[in-house]
């Protein structure tokens, strides 16, 4: 399995962050060019990703796609959520790109748990945390009042996770779904959905090599 040079990643990463209107520095490009290195060491012994993703594919889908994020999450203040975050997609990756955010990633699967605290220590990361345990458990998790946004990369479907989510309604979390072009097949876009939330905003960026769509879709609690 080659792993792609420095430069050439650092290329693609700058190409697909203009994109999306992000600026990415040297710094920056390191930090995750040595989170793309653990990842594809780490993915021959564990089950990270698609074992078949060229290094292409991992920097598109994975690292590319999960900076869009910072898009909706923006300002200062507030705690990020990353729901089933998996090998780190999407709050690792925007952990790394803005330091200053504080992020919390909860993941039952203890291999991958492992594998996120590795590239936490790696990249010597303040104020990120890893969880081992389901949102459907109930289990308070550390920071919740502080929470601004809760994010899924792995959503599969918007109303079952905004049912999840239902502890959050009444704190204003904006909850964001990250979605292909067949969102608007889970609901009535602009409706009330899933028991008083509201789709409040939505951006919709393509992916610089395949120019495959993906969405953002910020759900809020309905105000009574």
């Amino acid at each position: 399995m080659a792993t792609m040079e420095f430069s050439r990643f650092e290329d693609r990463l700058r190409a697909g962050a203009e994109s999306i209107a992000l600026a990415i520095d040297r710094d920056q490009a390191e930090a995750l060019y040595s989170y793309y290195r653990e990842l594809r060491r780490w993915s021959q012994k564990i089950n990270l990703i698609s074992k078949n993703a060229d290094a292409e594919e991992i920097v598109e889908n994975h690292f590319i796609d999960s900076m869009a994020l910072l898009a909706v999450v923006n300002g200062t203040g507030g705690t990020l959520f990353d729901i089933g975050s998996g090998a780190g997609f999407p709050g690792l990756v925007c952990k790394a790109v803005r330091p200053g955010l504080p992020v919390r990633l909860v993941e039952p699967r203890l291999k991958r748990v492992s594998f996120l605290k590795h590239i936490i220590r790696l990249l010597d990361l303040p104020d990120i945390d890893v969880h081992a345990c389901r949102l459907e458990e109930g289990v308070e998790l550390p920071g919740e009042s502080a929470c601004s946004w809760v994010v899924s990369r792995a959503v599969s479907d918007i109303a079952d996770f905004l049912r999840l989510c239902e502890r959050f309604k009444q704190r204003r979390t904006a909850v964001v779904c990250m979605k292909g072009p067949r969102y608007h097949e889970e609901f009535d876009k602009g409706q009330t959905t899933a028991d008083g939330w509201v789709l409040t905003a939505q951006r919709t960026y393509r992916l610089p090599r395949t120019q495959a769509e993906r969405n953002l879709l910020v759900f809020e609690g309905e105000q009574r």
